[in-house]
């Protein structure tokens, strides 16, 4: 249980070798950069690093012109490239392809849109073929003026209400179901009446100015500009296709160079300006101090010191957990609930072991367990999910305390052929719903749960001493007074009642339980005295010794509630006897097919909701009954800046 040993580095260097420096710290991956002005009582010298991160632009461009051709661009790692020349080039190469790219684009959308213009006067003038006359002489007329469109049927027929007007005539040309399309006249100094009454018959003016000829020579001539479109068009695709095959390798590199100099160049926001130098902190392993300083040390005017991270607690070191194989896949766990400090104790073994255990407990099948790592198995292997290694080990750990109950698949006794070959019983050891073995199971339950806690009183005082947080570990509830409260209580009432001890006496009263509870009513007021604090005692001892009382009463809540939380451990064994009994008992109720159909759905059932419940309830133990008492949660994570992490999460 513990974290990754790291250092601060504190680097300092003229500001022409800033670039080189970030570059080299990227490519260590094992630099993770902190404000720089964070570590400084007196910021006044120091000057933000803010510049504008020149690559940005060119990575989106080249990126936006890939995805518009339908190649989208993903990072794929870069080689070195770290020269002024370079980064001029690769500049110039997003800024030259990418407006290529919108060329040939720009030209496509152009003719594409002409086409739809052309398609739209193409559909108009259809309805005018026929008519015998030349469109472009039409505006030439001084006296007489021309409308052409489109008119309904019901207006049509309106038109009979205006006989006693010569000039509101309207003449067909072709027509559907709804209406006609044709034209009318009227002199010149008439026209604005006549095309009021028109409008309010709902006609709709179709312009044909522009064009030349009869309505079938401009639609020839229509057709011969959309094929020439469409040439445009097949002209642009073929040069992006051309050039996208030319270019592919290229652009790739050069977007991966792009990338790489953007996510090291985010190192510089982190630095600060002092003069004409600059000043950059952060945190690498301790066990790459070496090869850190090695790639610095090739730089004239770079200057760099490295202390030990414990030396700088105060500013909160990042923090990567380093476990065992087998426990690592519940560092998620202790991730959901909170990284622990760099100072703190890292539960994850613990949380590995007892979840483990208690899931086991708690969903205690030899078939089921052995069904619920598998699916934890190929939950790892094929969807990558997290989850899926912590299933693993849980479902063992069902299997083997199935098989100590005797349960396969809710089968009770189709071990007891096992159980005699290997250890002479004519029956399995642990009967379930057995009277005398359910109060067994619920105190074993509850015995459980008290060592639980009082292991995790056991880490916060050692957490608090490391810490240095003397008060909470000598006289905290959960520090040395609570847990010789708490253990006073359990050993006192449980020799009584499970072992008929008399040890429950007022000596033993006072000594291990009033004066514990004392400790702890004071424990503000005692930790500022050993902790040495100025203003120790409190404003208002009234308000104290209330408050106090208070939270004396929610404590001794918490040990009961904590304890009895427990129970639920104990619970689940007799809730999955009692399930898998339903489901037999289903299953009795049909015969053949229907007998394995329902003892086949009723086994998937129960494992599914049993595994759901059972991991909730379990983690729920670990959160509230256990971190709770020794974790603060409080750490950050240790994130080096690294292309090559960054290409994994693309």
């Amino acid at each position: 249980m513990a974290v990754q040993k790291l250092k601060m580095a504190s680097i300092i260097g003229r500001m022409n070798e800033l670039d080189e420096v970030t570059l080299r710290c990227g490519q260590s991956e094992v630099f993770h950069p902190d404000n720089v002005l964070s570590f400084y009582s007196d910021t006044t010298p120091f000057v933000p690093i803010g510049e504008d991160n020149p690559y940005t632009a060119p990575l989106q461009k080249l990126s936006d012109a890939c995805a518009k051709i339908g190649h989208p661009l993903s990072f794929e790692g870069a080689p070195d490239c770290n020269t002024e020349e370079e980064d001029r080039v690769l500049l110039e190469y997003a800024e030259a392809f990418s407006s290529y790219i919108e060329d040939c684009l720009k030209q496509k959308s152009d003719s594409e849109q002409k086409i739809q213009e052309l398609d739209a006067s193409l559909q108009e003038l259809a309805h005018f073929t026929g008519m015998d006359v030349d469109l472009g002489k039409i505006p030439d007329c001084k006296f007489v003026q021309v409308r052409f469109g489109v008119l309904s049927k019901d207006s049509y027929n309106k038109l009979a209400l205006y006989n006693d007007n010569p000039y509101m005539a309207f003449f067909p040309n072709s027509s559907d179901e709804t209406s006609y399309w044709g034209a009318y006249f009227a002199p010149t100094e008439q026209i604005d009446e006549i095309d009021r009454i028109f409008s309010s018959l709902f006609f709709k003016r179709i312009n044909l100015t522009g064009f030349s000829g009869t309505p079938e020579q401009t639609i020839e001539s229509l057709l011969e500009q959309r094929r020439a479109a469409e040439a445009l068009i097949r002209e642009s695709d073929e040069k992006l296709k051309d050039y996208w095959q030319q270019e592919q390798k290229k652009c790739q590199l050069i977007f991966n160079h792009l990338k790489e100099k953007s996510i090291y160049f985010g190192i510089r926001h982190y630095g600060a300006r002092y003069h004409e130098s600059f000043v950059l902190t952060g945190w690498i392993p301790a066990k790459d101090e070496d090869g850190f300083r090695e790639s610095l040390e090739p730089l004239e005017s770079v200057e760099y010191s490295f202390e030990n991270a414990e030396a700088q607690l105060e500013h909160s070191p990042p923090v990567r957990l380093k476990n065992p194989k087998l426990f690592r896949p519940f560092e998620f766990f202790v991730e959901m609930f909170g990284l622990p400090a760099y100072n703190e104790v890292d539960p994850t073994i613990f949380v590995g072991i007892t979840y483990i255990m208690m899931f086991g407990i708690m969903f205690a099948d030899l078939g089921q367990g052995l069904c619920v790592s598998l699916i934890g198995l190929y939950m790892w292997n094929k969807l990558r999910m997290r989850l899926g290694k912590i299933l693993i080990p849980c479902g063992l750990s069902s299997a083997v305390f199935g098989f100590l109950f005797g349960s396969v698949f809710g089968f009770e006794h189709a071990l007891n052929p096992v159980y005699h070959a290997l250890f002479g019983l004519d029956d399995k050891p642990v009967e379930v719903m057995h009277p005398a073995t359910t109060n067994l199971i619920i105190y074993a339950a509850v015995g459980i749960g008290v060592s639980l806690v009082l292991i995790a009183m056991l880490i916060n005082i050692y957490s608090s001493i490391k810490k240095k947080r003397y008060g909470n570990a000598l006289f905290g509830p959960n520090g040395l007074a609570g847990l010789l409260f708490y253990g006073s209580v359990v050993f006192g009432l449980g020799g009584q009642i499970l072992m008929g001890w008399n040890v429950v006496t007022t000596p033993y009263v006072l000594c291990f339980i009033v004066f514990p509870l004392l400790l702890i009513f004071f424990q503000e007021v005692l930790s500022g005295i050993v902790e040495g604090h100025k203003h120790w005692q409190p404003a208002s001892w009234g308000e104290y010794l209330t408050q106090s009382f208070f939270e004396l009463f929610e404590c001794l809540l918490s040990y009961m509630s904590n304890t009895m939380s427990f129970l639920r451990v104990g619970a689940f064994v007799l809730v999955h006897a009692g399930m898998m009994m339903v489901v037999f008992t289903l299953a009795e109720m049909s015969s053949g097919i229907g007998y394995l159909l329902v003892l086949v759905l009723g086994n998937i059932f129960v494992m599914a909701l049993e595994a759901l419940l059972a991991g909730i309830q379990v983690l729920r133990l670990e959160f509230y009954e256990m971190f709770s008492r020794f974790f603060d949660g409080n750490g950050r994570p240790f994130h080096p800046v690294s292309a090559r992490q960054e290409q994994n999460q693309a």
